[in-house]
């Protein structure tokens, strides 16, 4: 280690909330210099202990030692004071602001002895030491995603930070970005700072990291040197048993199911989020569509769905026009949909897990006489659906919001599943999972691919992408530059066409 004593040291943290202890008795240690991986399933503890220590938090019991010295951060301006810097998943920018004022946002300084053009020569030395350039001047809204995480860095560092943590930090970005960030984080280490990273990659893990911790049940299981270890240890350490690996067998699509010609979509600020875009999906098919968060996806989701208005082209499905229909007509022509937002837009958060599951299917005769619901054949459909996607509840009439997010997507995935739709519109399917929920869902889509359906499949994950599809899409500033075979992807291109600097002729599906 770089130093004797840990630059941060948490000991016997202890985190209850109603009816889970979230964090039991955690002894947790990260040095000067290192990058330290904290690794653990969804609900495990990871992202509560970090809380703590940014002083969102407060421990129930347990102390922490900053340098030596014990504090108890009672607020994130109380955690930096102590040199605790945090980069959130989503970030904490003002859009319009310049990347100077974003920066000194909340500093406790006088407005009246504020200087902006020091701020900016600051900005720019920061830059220039720890790789991370950016124009101060810039607004957020003019900077690519990967930029905007390192103005999120720079904050923490102008602030002083010597303790960096990074929630998911590479959830939004491309390949390449990526791999500069990696080159960030060894570049502050190296300066001796202590740098703590959660993430789900676990190739990620094995080549950044120096040192990791493995959460589970709220308990440390181990913490070990990153050489010491491997991808199946770690994965095994987190789940408390091996992950099965899900094989994709070759695929053998059928004719086009979902034909997409043309389409222009405004977003809410009525400026174009899809300009022209044309796709097919055929039916025993998986086409991925890659690209950095905000080009387009979630308008092209919402367009085939029926939950945004189309201002040109057309959306076919089996040559049945369904451009501008209600989300209702879409439904019953054998389109499902998993929204990326699965509690806000996928699931009615009060609502019992049993209304949940049946909400698509409680028209049909065998669940409903005229106006009376059919209690007995419902009951039995939930609990069919409950036991062949192994949702883990306390009862069918859980409300759902209580959840894991491994069962909510399941809820979301058998719901419309069940369906069996002749289209799957699946966004996101498994942001923010552990790999073991991760795996359980790919191979629901696998599953539900090989039984004829056209699946189109949205995702940030350029690894989930490449592992799941047939083909592959790449979607920026609304267009498609271009349309891939999977086997045959290279990875450096889809990074360089995520960021529209390479274009595949032709460019549509």
């Amino acid at each position: 280690m770089a130093a004797q004593v840990p630059a941060v040291h948490m000991i016997g943290i202890t985190k209850r909330f109603p009816g889970v202890v979230s964090n039991d008795h955690i002894d947790f240690a990260a040095y000067a210099g290192e990058i330290h991986a904290l690794l653990g399933e969804n609900g495990a503890g990871k992202s509560t202990l970090m809380n703590i220590l940014f002083g969102i938090y407060t421990a129930d019991e347990g102390e922490v030692l900053i340098h030596g010295q014990k504090v108890r951060p009672g607020s994130p301006f109380d955690a930096i004071r102590h040199g605790i810097g945090m980069v959130h998943q989503h970030f904490m920018l003002v859009e319009v602001q310049t990347v100077a004022e974003n920066v000194t946002l909340g500093l406790d300084e006088s407005h009246f002895l504020l200087n902006l053009e020091t701020t900016k020569r600051r900005i720019a030395e920061l830059g220039q030491r720890y790789g991370l350039q950016v124009d101060p001047d810039a607004r957020i809204w003019q900077l690519s995603v990967g930029e905007q995480q390192r103005v999120e860095i720079l904050k923490m560092l102008y602030r002083g930070a010597d303790i960096l943590i990074l929630d998911e930090p590479t959830a939004v970005l491309t390949p390449q970005e990526t791999r500069e960030l990696v080159t960030v984080l060894r570049r502050i280490a190296d300066e001796g700072h202590a740098v703590i990273f959660i993430t789900h990659k676990l190739d990620e893990v094995m080549s950044v990291s120096d040192r990791i911790t493995v959460l589970r049940g709220g308990r440390v299981v181990c913490t070990l040197r990153t050489c010491e270890t491997d991808k199946e240890s770690l994965a095994r350490m987190m789940l408390g048993h091996p992950v099965p690996r899900v094989e994709k067998p070759e695929g053998k699509p059928g004719p086009p199911v979902l034909e997409i010609e043309g389409l222009r979509v405004y977003n809410e600020r009525r400026l174009p989020a899809l300009k022209g875009v044309s796709l097919r999906v055929c039916e025993g098919e998986i086409l991925g569509v890659a690209g950095v968060a905000g080009n387009g996806q979630r308008e092209l989701a919402e367009a085939i769905t029926g939950l945004r208005r189309v201002t040109a082209g057309h959306i076919r499905i089996g040559n049945q026009e369904l451009t501008n229909c209600s989300p209702r007509r879409v439904i019953e022509r054998g389109v499902g949909h998993v929204p990326e937002d699965r509690l806000g837009t996928g699931l009615a958060a009060n609502l019992a897990v049993s209304d949940n599951l049946i909400m698509k299917a409680y028209r049909q005769p065998a669940f409903c006489s005229g106006p009376f619901l059919n209690a007995g054949p419902i009951r039995r459909f939930v609990s069919n659906l409950l036991r062949q996607f192994g949702i883990i509840t306390p009862s069918a009439d859980t409300p759902v919001k209580l959840l894991s997010g491994g069962n909510l997507q399941r809820t979301v995935l058998a719901r419309e599943m069940a369906a069996l739709p002749e289209v799957l519109v699946a966004m996101h399917p498994t942001r923010g999972l552990d790999v073991g929920a991760t795996q359980s869902v790919h191979k629901m889509l696998l599953e539900q691919r090989n039984r004829g359906s056209a699946i189109l499949l949205i995702s940030e994950d350029l690894d989930e992408v490449l592992a799941l599809s047939d083909r592959i899409a790449v979607l920026y500033e609304g267009e498609i530059m271009g349309v891939l075979p999977a086997d045959s992807a290279d990875i450096d291109k889809l990074g360089l066409m995520m960021a529209g600097a390479w274009r595949c002729a032709p460019a549509q599906g």
